[in-house]
């Protein structure tokens, strides 16, 4: 009861104020909302030019059943040209006809019975066989170019080392002469300090 008492003494009355006003204004706020003024619902003549009213009462027209998908047409209603679709469906189907007949057959029924027959065993097995002898061919041939030209790479790279050592000792005698050169240089202003300062 004592730490309730003293709670309560340590309220000051300015911090409830606070609070008390921040609620009421939320409240107002919330209840008169952002505008302050309601929405009026349309009168019945202040309706957009643009805009047709729906009339319940009055008995809409559908589209008439077709056959297509849900029994209606599968083109959009609103796609008045039909023409151009049924001309392109009928040049896609020519052209796939068209090419049906020059694979080197002299017609469609003989591409249908020698797909349908296949290819003789013996025929098959010798179109595998030089299938697989031309691919090794070629894989023989690459592995020769590469395995050359890997030579020439490391040939390359050997002459190329060669190259870089010679330049890089010749590099480190020239810097050690210099070394040596700054050396005796360093020494002999040394030994010239050394004797103007006993002077």
């Amino acid at each position: 009861m004592k730490k309730a008492m003293n709670w309560l003494k340590n309220i000051r009355p300015l911090k409830v104020l606070t609070v008390f006003l921040a609620g009421i204004f939320l409240f107002v706020a919330q209840a008169c909302g952002a505008s302050g003024v309601a929405a009026q619902p349309p009168q019945p003549g202040s309706q957009a030019p643009n805009v047709k009213q729906y009339n319940p009462t009055k008995d809409y027209p559908l589209n008439s059943p077709s056959g297509g998908m849900n029994n209606f047409s599968d083109v959009d209603p609103r796609a008045k040209d039909e023409k151009a679709a049924n001309d392109r469906a009928e040049a896609l189907v020519k052209n796939a006809q068209k090419n049906i007949e020059q694979k080197g057959i002299d017609s469609r029924e003989q591409y249908g019975r020698n797909f349908q027959q296949g290819t003789p065993l013996g025929e098959r097995v010798k179109n595998l066989g030089e299938d697989i002898g031309s691919s090794a061919d070629e894989v023989r041939e690459g592995l020769v170019k590469g395995t050359q030209r890997g030579f020439e790479n490391l040939k390359g790279n050997a002459q190329n080392a060669g190259e870089d050592l010679k330049t890089n000792v010749q590099r480190g005698a020239e810097n050690a002469g210099k070394n040596v050169q700054r050396t005796a240089e360093d020494a002999g202003d040394a030994v010239k300090r050394i004797v103007k300062d006993v002077n």
